[in-house]
């Protein structure tokens, strides 16, 4: 599985309006409202919500990946937002974040979701890449970045 099997161009906020860690994860939650893998858009964003409460995942470098793992939905989904104006979000190393990748998998799925956590991590580890994501204006150009860049790491 890639990471543009499960994030589509709708799933993407260029420009995201939420001010804070809540505001920001619930806008991008909603973007999966309409989304035919997702049987209870409530009980998906409890699921990610709860796990935060756990434990931030603000990871560090200006990047978080809210995730959860529900019934809620069919498979594996993925959502994306980027903001100029960087978040609270308790990161580990304590700076804000102005780039979200939310993952959320259905409960009997661990070992993919685990694999997708990583992939993501492995992408958003690279500085060029969170430099270009973080300039892109449009829901299309972030996409291609995750596209071509994902496509690299298969080599």
């Amino acid at each position: 599985m890639n990471i543009s099997d499960i994030l589509t161009v709708e799933r993407i906020i260029p420009e995201l309006k939420g001010r804070t860690k809540e505001e920001a994860i619930n806008e991008i939650i909603d973007l999966l409202n309409d989304d035919e893998s997702i049987r209870d858009l409530e009980t998906v964003r409890k699921a990610v919500i709860e796990r935060e409460k756990i434990m931030s995942t603000g990871v560090g470098s200006g990047f978080a990946i809210p995730h959860g793992k529900t019934d809620g939905v069919r498979g594996i989904v993925a959502a994306f937002g980027k903001t100029s104006n960087p978040i609270d979000f308790e990161a580990i190393d304590n700076k804000p974040v102005n780039l979200i990748f939310l993952l959320v998998g259905e409960e009997s799925m661990v070992a993919p979701h685990i694999k997708m956590l990583s992939k993501i991590s492995r992408l958003m580890n690279k500085a060029e890449i969170r430099d270009r994501l973080s300039q892109s204006k449009t829901a299309e150009e972030i996409y291609e970045i995750f596209k071509t860049e994902e496509e690299k790491l298969s080599y």
